[in-house]
C-alpha cells in the first residue's frame, strides 16, 4: 500500500480513498499501510476509509458512496484488483473519467488488470515466484526430508499501467 500512496501523492494527489477490504489479517495489513503511508506524507486529515470487500461489487458500492459525499476524492485504491475493477466500472457508468478526474489503483495483478480494456495500476506480489517458491519448498521437504522452517519474503512492486496520471489543478 506504502508504494501506491507514494506513487499518487508523487503525482500530486491528496485526497486519496481507500476501499477497504473487510475483516481478516490481509485487510488489516493493507488498511494499516494506507493509513501509515498517509501519514508519512503528513496526509492524516486526507485519510478516507470506505467499507468494501474483495469483490467487483464492493467496489461498485463504494463509489456510489464516494459519489454521494460532498466532494469525490481525486483518487481510489482498492483492497485488491477485484474491488478496483468494480471501482473503475462504477466511475464510467457515473461518467467520472479515469485517470481524467479520478485515479484508480489495485493491489494483486490478477490477469484482469493486465486486460486492455482496464489497464489497471497495481502492486504485483509475484505469483509466479511464489508458486516457484513454494514448490521448491514442498520438493525439499518431500525429497531432500527438509524439516526446519524457512520464510521467503517476496518484495510486492508497482505495476504503472493508465488507470492513473498526474494530478492536475482545478479537475
Amino acid at each position: 500500500m506504502g508504494q501506491i500512496v507514494d506513487h499518487l501523492v508523487g503525482l500530486g494527489h491528496r485526497e486519496i480513498a481507500y476501499v477497504d477490504g473487510g475483516k481478516g489479517v490481509i485487510a488489516t495489513d493493507r488498511r494499516r499501510g494506507h493509513r501509515t503511508a498517509m501519514r508519512r506524507h503528513g496526509l492524516d486529515d486526507h485519510i478516507r476509509v470506505v467499507a468494501g470487500d474483495n469483490t467487483e461489487a464492493a467496489g461498485e458500492r463504494a463509489v456510489r458512496q464516494l459519489l454521494d459525499a460532498p466532494r469525490l476524492p481525486i483518487a481510489v485504491i482498492a483492497f485488491n484488483d477485484q474491488c478496483a475493477i468494480g471501482v473503475l466500472t462504477a466511475l464510467a457508468r457515473a461518467g467520472v473519467a479515469v485517470p481524467g478526474q479520478v485515479s484508480v489503483a489495485g493491489y494483486d495483478d490478477d490477469l484482469l488488470s493486465r486486460l486492455s480494456c482496464f489497464n489497471l495500476t497495481t502492486v504485483s506480489q509475484s505469483a509466479r515466484e511464489q508458486a516457484r517458491d513454494a514448490v521448491t519448498a514442498a520438493v525439499e521437504r518431500l525429497d531432500e526430508g527438509r524439516a526446519e522452517h524457512r520464510e521467503v519474503v517476496l518484495t510486492p512492486h508497482l505495476v504503472l499501467r493508465g488507470t492513473t496520471a498526474e494530478f492536475e489543478a482545478g479537475r
